[in-house]
């Protein structure tokens, strides 16, 4: 039972330092500030039940896409890894990785780009989506979307409180949030690549 709670925390670390709710409030803050509230509630919803629709996607199907395109297992931990890392970096340093910021965006539908992708289920979400779901056993993957769902619904909250939030906290108090989550990020990443290069070594021997 302690490794599934050990398991569980670890998951919802990993999720929550690559989706970093309080910067991503911000972002949604700064998209759709001049907006009513029920159009805001509208975007959230919207945003976050595409951004979960993705998140299953990849995890339901990784093991299908790494027979498809002849990937492994340790392949993906250390690619994403290393793209985890990256966010994590530019995080740490106080700047936005590009693979994790919006630029320019249509302004038809705010929900879909640049919230749910690549705000929300960038490079980084989906390469820790499908490595935390990678064993293909049911349990993994009902975890890994669980954990997800859970987050999801902590970051629909706090983007229609957007605005006291970010009163609460301030510009210094976002800045610290994001620094934290780009070290655990980086730490995150690091460990998928240790993870994945020692078993190609496993295997080579």
């Amino acid at each position: 039972m302690s490794d599934l709670y050990t398991q569980m925390i670890t998951v919802f670390l990993g999720f929550f330092a690559i989706m970093n709710p309080i910067a991503n409030t911000a972002a949604f803050a700064g998209l759709v500030g001049d907006k009513s509230k029920a159009e805001q509630i509208k975007i959230a919803a919207k945003a976050l039940v595409i951004t979960f629709i993705v998140i299953l996607s990849f995890a339901l199907l990784g093991k299908a896409i790494f027979h498809l395109f002849g990937i492994t297992i340790s392949a993906l931990r250390i690619t994403g890894g290393i793209l985890v890392f990256l966010v994590g970096y530019h995080m740490l340093n106080g700047h936005t990785s590009k693979m994790h910021s919006a630029q320019e965006h249509d302004e038809t539908d705010i929900a879909v780009s640049p919230l749910a992708v690549p705000l929300l289920a960038g490079p980084g979400t989906i390469a820790t989506a499908m490595n935390y779901s990678s064993s293909g056993e049911i349990s993994g993957i009902l975890i890994t979307l669980s954990v997800f769902a859970v987050l999801c619904i902590i970051t629909f909250f706090c983007f229609i409180f957007s605005s006291r939030i970010l009163a609460l906290i301030g510009k210094s108090g976002l800045d610290i949030v994001t620094r934290l989550m780009g070290l655990i990020l980086a730490v995150i990443g690091m460990q998928m690549v240790i993870v994945g290069v020692t078993a190609v070594v496993k295997a080579m021997n």
